[in-house]
């Protein structure tokens, strides 16, 4: 796991600045992004689609109480394989929409809470053994990548 880590390193120095497509190509899922924390939205900073397409407008900016990311900032990660059966989200907009999502909290250069860094899917996907620590990890390495606050 720590060769991963410098592979993601060498790979945010040479590419920055969040370097999603190493992060996504670990995953099945569809979509690998970072959003921002801004007042009750979370924006979205980073976006990197597997079959490269323009960011769809619903996911460029999510009120706070509509996204999943809301529960990562809660809780310190959240993860779903299958939205759609997960009793958490009982009631939810995106339950059965948005099927598959993994997030973790992401902090700022200051450290202090920035946003999310997240895998999600309109398919359902688990993630790979020991991926969800690996992604806590590259949150790790983010916050000198990130805009300043």
């Amino acid at each position: 796991m720590t060769e991963h880590i410098g592979d993601y390193r060498a790979c945010l120095q040479a590419r920055g600045p969040a370097g999603l497509d190493y992060l996504n190509g670990r995953v099945p899922h569809r979509y690998t992004a970072i959003y921002e924390l801004a007042g009750g939205t979370l924006r979205n900073l980073y976006l990197y689609d597997k079959r490269g397409e323009v960011v769809p407008e619903f996911l460029q900016a999510v009120p706070f109480q509509d996204s999943f990311c809301q529960f990562v900032l809660r809780d310190g990660v959240f993860a779903t394989s299958h939205s759609g059966g997960d009793q958490r989200l009982d009631g939810h907009k995106y339950q059965g929409v948005m099927m598959a999502y993994h997030g973790v909290p992401l902090l700022d250069n200051r450290g202090e809470l920035f946003g999310t860094l997240c895998h999600f899917d309109v398919v359902s996907h688990g993630l790979p053994e020991g991926e969800l620590d690996f992604m806590q990890r590259a949150a790790r390495e983010l916050p000198r990548y990130l805009p300043r606050r």
